[in-house]
């Protein structure tokens, strides 16, 4: 886990905030397979916000400690987004907008392997 950390809001929900590598998945412009997006989860708690990252596929998602916590402008983005999930590439390169969760993950919606057809 290259960074992360969490916010908690005076209403007793928490933004948080991880540095992740891409998954496999997505079209969206901004990074390759492989590197580092940063990903911001409006949940009631932070284990919940996991939850919701771990529900999407993203199994390997920990948050340790508080090293880099969402900034004022990260949690506006996020309260903003109907999904309360968003997502850019880490190092922000020049005017990036932020990513819904969807465009992360591809068009499978999960950032695992194919899902077996129903």
């Amino acid at each position: 886990m290259a960074g992360g950390g969490f916010c908690r809001l005076p209403n007793g929900t928490v933004v948080v905030a991880l540095t992740l590598t891409r998954p496999c998945g997505g079209t969206a412009t901004g990074a390759g397979p492989g590197a580092p997006v940063r990903v911001l989860v409006h949940a009631v708690n932070r284990a919940r916000a996991l939850t919701r990252l771990r529900n999407l596929g993203l199994r390997a998602v920990y948050l340790r400690g508080n090293a880099a916590p969402p900034t004022p402008d990260e949690i506006t983005a996020v309260l903003h987004h109907p999904d309360g999930l968003l997502w850019r590439a880490a190092p922000q390169a020049g005017q990036e907008l932020w990513h819904p969760i969807r465009a992360l993950l591809g068009p499978a919606g999960h950032a695992g392997p194919a899902r077996p057809a129903a």
